[in-house]
């Protein structure tokens, strides 16, 4: 088992306190806050622990105060509703005595519907031609920043293909379109569940770099203080996290310090599988 998969299934592993109230755990790593995918993904998992013979099929959550990595998260569960099709769950995340995040997870009854329609998938380069040695093969890659090699290089529980390599250059994004496929670094249990937990923390990598692409910048642009408020997610059809997933990303707008973004992940078939949406605090540093 490689270290990338024993990360996630430890980050995702919550302890039970009680009941309805569990504990997670962050990795040791040198971020200064908790990253926001960690907190949506381990309180998913709070709240499937609590409903049998149902999977999420939306959620809806809030960053309320930055989660510190140093000390444990405490998720408390409320079972709001188990009705005949659907169970809502809301969890609060506590750090401190505080409510640091808050979420509304959904779950339905599978069932046979007369509706089923999608939006394409974009015309993008594969996964496989998006790989470390065939970028390194690119002049760019030379000067390529340390934080895009880290991409290629780092062994991080997901890992990222960015599709558009310019914009790391300056490059300007004129739609905003921009694409990655992820997947989970290593194969994960035969569980959907942990799939949709898996997917929900990757959900949250790079997607306000849809803002900063227009302007042809990134969120590592030190200039940048950016922040995740509020995310919602949703889950159409089954997938694997540990497959290729394309997450295509767009912001439709941005004023007044925040920025609205939105994701479609498909397989690589072209399978429409989940839909995010995320504002976030897009602020300059005062020189």
């Amino acid at each position: 088992m490689s270290k990338s998969l024993i990360d996630l299934i430890s980050i995702l592993d919550l302890e039970q306190l009680e009941v309805n109230l569990f504990r997670g755990n962050s990795p040791k790593t040198s971020w200064q806050r908790v990253f926001g995918g960690q907190v949506i993904g381990q309180a998913m998992v709070a709240a499937c622990r609590t409903v049998e013979g149902r999977l999420p099929h939306s959620l809806h959550c809030y960053f309320i105060l930055p989660g510190d990595p140093q000390i444990p998260i405490i998720y408390q569960v409320e079972r709001l509703r188990d009705g005949k099709s659907y169970s809502t769950r809301r969890v609060t995340a506590i750090q401190h005595g505080n409510a640091i995040f808050s979420i509304m997870v959904s779950f339905h009854a599978e069932e046979e519907s007369a509706f089923d329609h999608q939006d394409k998938m974009p015309d993008v380069p594969p996964p496989d031609k998006l790989t470390a040695e065939e970028v390194a093969k690119q002049p760019m890659f030379r000067e390529m920043p340390e934080f895009i090699r880290r991409y290629y290089e780092s062994d991080r529980p997901i890992e990222l293909r960015p599709v558009e390599l310019g914009r790391y250059f300056g490059q300007k994004i004129e739609d905003g379109r921009i694409h990655v496929w992820i997947r989970t670094a290593a194969k994960l249990p035969d569980d959907p569940a942990l799939h949709m937990c898996a997917l929900a923390y990757a959900s949250d990598f790079s997607l306000l770099d849809a803002i900063m692409a227009r302007y042809g910048r990134t969120l590592f642009d030190k200039r940048m203080m950016p922040a995740s408020l509020d995310h919602a997610m949703w889950f159409h059809r089954p997938f694997r996290a540990d497959e290729w997933l394309l997450y295509s990303q767009d912001s439709p707008s941005a004023q007044g310090g925040r920025g609205l973004t939105r994701g479609s992940i498909f397989k690589p078939d072209g399978t429409l599988i989940a839909s995010v949406a995320q504002e976030g605090s897009v602020r300059e540093r005062r020189s």
